[in-house]
């Protein structure tokens, strides 16, 4: 079983996402590298929050292909090319990941750009299951 930590003696998580997540023993791991908003046609679309879409669901390919699921997911690492970007990428976290109690450890980057100029989100993911 997955501990998730949100402990009451520090702020509040900013979103939906716990503080740490504790892995058991055992565990089966799975590293999934950055996935950008780009479909298997190689388009692009030029919404954040279609991106963001994408992103999730390329790491959700990755996860059927080792037999898990977005659900397994105890850390996310996101990065959007924009302040303006923010809001979209995080609604759509929150949509796929929305009960606070076992959310996934996640950090939220600002950065310059990314491979191709087109691009305005990536995120990579790391899941355990047991």
């Amino acid at each position: 079983m997955l501990n998730h930590y949100t402990p009451t003696d520090i702020r509040p998580p900013f979103a939906c996402y716990s503080h740490g997540v504790e892995i058991p023993p055992g565990a089966r791991l799975l590293l999934c590298s950055g996935q950008l908003g780009v479909g298997l046609d190689d388009a692009v679309p030029d919404d954040a929050a279609a991106q963001a879409e994408l992103c999730f669901a390329n790491i959700g390919a990755i996860l059927a292909s080792a037999g898990m699921e977005l659900s397994d997911v105890v850390r996310l690492s996101a990065f959007v090319t924009g302040r303006e970007h923010l809001p979209a990428y995080m609604a759509v976290r929150d949509r796929l990941f929305p009960d606070t109690a076992s959310a996934p450890a996640s950090t939220l980057m600002i950065v310059t750009g990314f491979s191709r100029p087109e691009f305005k989100v990536e995120v990579e993911a790391i899941a355990a299951r047991i």
